[in-house]
């Protein structure tokens, strides 16, 4: 997650953000890890790419407590969560990410959720969902714990009906 901030983040993100982002951002979510929906890639022995989805309101890492974050969404009503991807920069742009993508949204389908959505960010993880089919709903600033500003993007998928 670290090197993957790092690396990727420069284009997008300037050194303060980048450096908060460390702090805020770049860290395992022990409830996705919990609920046992977050996948890890791993080549020559070295965690490559990692990222999963939720089932609970929390929309991305590093959002400030509020009411409802741990809470069991319900998948006729609401959207699953796509949460926490980071590949390492010489692993980007080799499909990785993408197939990580779809075993999660398989797995939101198969639990009877028929929409998707996430909080991107803007170094690479916006043109991964939108290259899947992920359509941009509003950009945003997110507010990190230290105050501060990240650009990211809301985006959503609807998933095919069966």
């Amino acid at each position: 997650m670290r090197e993957s901030l790092r690396g990727l983040g420069r284009p997008a993100y300037d050194e303060q953000q980048i450096a908060s982002s460390l702090q805020s951002i770049a860290q395992a979510d022990a409830q996705l890890i919990d609920d046992g929906t977050y996948f890890v890639a791993v080549a020559n022995g070295e965690i490559v790419a990692c990222g999963g989805w939720s089932k609970r309101g929390k929309l991305y890492t590093g959002s400030a407590a509020s009411g409802g974050e741990a809470r069991l969404l319900d998948p006729q009503f609401e959207a699953a969560r796509i949460r926490a991807f980071f590949t390492l920069p010489s692993w980007s742009r080799k499909g990785i990410g993408r197939a990580i993508l779809e075993a999660c949204e398989n797995e939101i389908a198969a639990a009877g959720f028929k929409r998707i959505e996430l909080m991107a960010m803007l170094s690479g993880g916006e043109a991964l969902y939108a290259m899947n089919g992920y359509e941009a709903i509003e950009r945003t600033n997110i507010v990190l714990e230290d105050g501060t500003p990240l650009g990211t993007t809301v985006m959503r998928k609807q998933l095919p009906s069966s």
